[in-house]
């Protein structure tokens, strides 16, 4: 059911694996294994952020005290906000099993899928765009992470709310994935959803360009109809990831400017030299 399905040891392990062919294919003569121990190298930080995302998944259930609290709280929040009940939203679809276990579906396999096929595209056809937009992935991983150390519980845990993958038994959580259940705020599938359709938009010139932002949409309607997360959880995540963007371009445009002082100011003993 889940794209994938390991362990923190496991994810550390693969992740570690990847690292080492990485650096062996790295002094290949040949320009492909280079590619290709690039490429590897780079999934490997998916498989560490993974395993770390099942960690600090570990570290919020064991602190369930006040995990159903921290949900009211999200809760009154949003009604202060006037955003739309999670459970209206939700009874929109319920009425409609097939459109529910696609969104069921859709939540289960497209997370991982979704990023780890945009950075493959995103090294192989604009290679130049790579480094800067991982880093802001990167980033913006930790960022949710840290924030998840605070336990909360997800609307399908609370009142009035259906566990839509449970109904019909397309559950993640059935695999013994239960590390991540009170660790719905921020959400990461809407921080890494935006991404994608943030920089497919950005950088592509394709006519089929909107599929990026179309997945970013699709992304924040299912995670609530789901009953995975609160509006307020894919907000949270969408500023934590336009901070994180912000960040990366400051360091860069910083370092730029800073490269450019250093380059001038060499300039006259380069002359006199």
């Amino acid at each position: 059911m889940q794209t994938v399905s390991l362990t923190i040891e496991q994810s550390w392990g693969l992740a570690g694996a990847l690292m080492g062919a990485g650096a062996v294919l790295a002094v290949v003569p040949n320009r492909h294994a280079r590619t290709v121990g690039a490429f590897a190298r780079e999934i490997s930080i998916i498989g560490f952020l993974y395993g770390l995302w099942h960690y600090v998944g570990t570290l919020a259930a064991a602190g369930t005290t006040g995990a159903s609290a921290h949900a009211r709280t999200i809760e009154r929040i949003e009604r202060d906000l006037h955003l739309p009940s999670e459970r209206w939203t939700q009874h929109l679809v319920l009425g409609h099993p097939l459109v529910v276990q696609a969104a069921n579906l859709y939540y289960a396999t497209m997370h991982f899928t979704g990023m780890l096929l945009f950075l493959l595209w995103l090294f192989v056809r604009h290679r130049d765009r790579y480094r800067p937009i991982r880093q802001v992935m990167a980033w913006t991983t930790l960022a949710c992470l840290l924030v998840q150390l605070i336990p909360v519980a997800p609307p399908r845990m609370m009142p009035g709310v259906v566990d839509t993958a449970l109904r019909y038994n397309q559950s993640v959580y059935s695999n013994g994935l239960a590390a991540d259940q009170l660790s719905s705020m921020p959400s990461v599938h809407v921080a890494w959803a935006v991404l994608v359709g943030w920089y497919v938009w950005r950088v592509s010139p394709s006519r089929w360009r909107w599929i990026g932002p179309a997945h970013a949409v699709l992304t924040v309607l299912i995670v609530v109809v789901t009953g995975n997360h609160y509006w307020l959880d894919g907000i949270v995540a969408a500023l934590l990831l336009a901070a994180c963007a912000w960040g990366v371009a400051g360091i860069q445009a910083a370092w730029r400017l800073l490269r450019a002082r250093l380059v001038r100011s060499s300039e006259p003993y380069l002359t006199l030299v």
